[in-house]
């Protein structure tokens, strides 16, 4: 699987930033396919920072109905990068 293939984009939430400011964590929407392997593995190739910890969260896609058409929304996979101590804080700029 290819780098980008895995980092779709960076999650820009109030609760991210409070993350990335207080807690040098980095929130990312991924691949569901993608491993916690893949995904540190992506991050220290494309930001050049080493990684302390990956944590995963898998969102199901949520009903929707619009008159009598109903479908379901993506599924899609979040993941919570952890950057090591004395590593540059990564601005979401430089992708």
């Amino acid at each position: 699987m290819n780098k980008f293939d895995v980092l779709r984009g960076p999650l820009l939430t109030e609760k991210s930033q409070l993350r990335k400011e207080d807690q040098r964590t980095l929130c990312f929407q991924v691949a569901p396919s993608a491993t916690k392997t893949d995904i540190k593995n992506a991050v220290q190739a494309i930001f050049k920072v080493k990684v302390e910890a990956v944590r995963t969260a898998n969102f199901v896609g949520k009903l929707r109905r619009q008159r009598k058409s109903a479908g379901y929304r993506p599924d899609w996979k979040k993941a919570y990068v952890k950057l090591k101590e004395g590593e540059k804080m990564v601005e979401y700029a430089q992708i």
